[in-house]
């Protein structure tokens, strides 16, 4: 039995924290000692700073994941923290940011800072979070995988096909070697 969190919210975090731990070290970029396995529930709100500069320029807001469950990217909520209008979060793809573990020995002390390869304006110019950009994104993916699809398809028949070709030119090649053994057998 879960005490003080529900049901859902644990297995949402137990199936974040399995994602992570295959797609983070891969999808993210190298990390000096890959820990194996990452919380989802201390990957959110952890510290994010910009490559260029020591000081924290956001924190994650959300983890993007893809059709095949790993890490696309995170969000970003810079909130008042860069010299930006209002409240921004952008969007980060996958290799362009790093995380870093500490205290990874213990649950309970386990924190991550991200570090994005953008500068301030860098970061600035990624796409900000928005239902528009989800919808794009959303149709986008579907997309890529619906050519993904056709183009495996595609090649699998093109695959087929080859080999089809191949067996009937060395199923005649054979045929020829035959007959002309038998011939040869025969004078």
């Amino acid at each position: 039995m879960i005490h003080g969190k529900p049901l859902h919210h644990a297995i949402h975090t137990a199936t974040l924290g399995a994602v992570l731990a295959g797609s983070l070290a891969l999808s993210a970029g190298a990390m000096a000692a890959p820990q194996g396995l990452y919380s989802a529930d201390e990957l959110m709100d952890a510290d994010v700073y910009s490559s260029t500069g020591t000081e924290q320029i956001g924190e994650v807001e959300d983890i993007l994941l893809d059709n095949d469950m790993q890490v696309r990217a995170l969000v970003i909520d810079t909130g008042n923290l860069l010299d930006l209008k209002g409240e921004q979060q952008f969007v980060v793809e996958a290799g362009k940011f790093t995380v870093e573990t500490q205290n990874g020995n213990s649950l309970e002390e386990i924190e991550y800072r991200v570090n994005v390869d953008l500068s301030e304006a860098e970061l600035a110019e990624q796409p900000t979070y928005t239902n528009d950009w989800w919808q794009n994104a959303r149709q986008d993916a579907h997309q890529a995988w619906e050519q993904t699809k056709e183009g495996a398809a595609s090649a699998w028949e093109s695959t087929q096909e080859g080999a089809s070709r191949a067996l009937d030119r060395i199923g005649q090649a054979l045929e020829n070697v035959g007959e002309k053994t038998q011939d040869a057998a025969n004078q």
